[in-house]
């Protein structure tokens, strides 16, 4: 049957237009795996970014990728860790794939967003994340075992870490504020602040900013 005024219509195209970007790059008729794919990419980004560059990021999806990148989110179990070996593993366990084809998919799903997102826009997203990750996405291959083991880290890798820090400190400080402003008196204000400063809390967690062990 045919609907008229459909009012998922602009928005279910919306989304097709943007799988079939990701399957121009990935040279597949596949739309099933594409969408497995572009899931993963979308997710393990998502686990990553925190809580205020998420809204950011997620502002310019289409609304049906926009359901995909919060399916199954807790917000207050973000961000997780930064290693590669993680990123990899979920990655390729939500799209079904060997670990070694992870960057050259993850690549052609950064390509194909990036003609769909305005100009800066992913790169303002990746600024937050370890270049280990960074190249990850933009589908280079990776040394795991001499990222782990390494010694001595550069400069480079050094401020990135510093500038992940801050932003982490950033999202927590914002998190924390929005919790606590024009909050009532009472059992309701405090239970506010307790989950206010507990989901803070978890955010330098994911990161070790702090080694408390407190519950609120």
């Amino acid at each position: 049957m045919a609907y008229k005024n459909d009012p998922l219509a602009a928005s279910t195209n919306s989304a097709r237009q943007w799988f079939i970007a990701v399957a121009e790059k990935l040279d597949t008729d596949d739309l099933g795996f594409v969408c497995r794919v572009v899931r993963a990419w979308l997710h393990a980004v998502r686990d990553r970014i925190g809580v205020v560059s998420s809204a950011h990021f997620t502002a310019q999806l289409p609304e049906f990728l926009r359901g995909i990148y919060y399916e199954g989110w807790v917000p207050s179990h973000t961000p997780v860790g930064h290693r590669a070996g993680p990123f990899l593993t979920q990655f390729a366990q939500e799209a079904g794939v060997a670990r070694d084809e992870v960057p050259r998919l993850a690549g052609a799903v950064t390509d194909a967003l990036t003609t769909q997102f305005s100009p800066g826009q992913l790169d303002h997203i990746f600024a937050v994340l370890p270049v280990r990750l960074r190249q990850v996405l933009r589908g280079e291959t990776i040394d795991e075992t001499t990222a782990s083991h390494a010694t001595h880290e550069t400069d480079t890798n050094r401020i990135d870490e510093l500038e992940q820090r801050l932003r982490l400190l950033g999202d927590a400080i914002a998190v924390l504020a929005r919790g606590l402003e024009q909050l009532p008196t009472g059992d309701t204000g405090d239970k506010r602040r307790a989950a206010a400063a507990q989901q803070a809390h978890r955010i330098l967690i994911a990161e070790h900013l702090t080694t408390a062990s407190t519950e609120y």
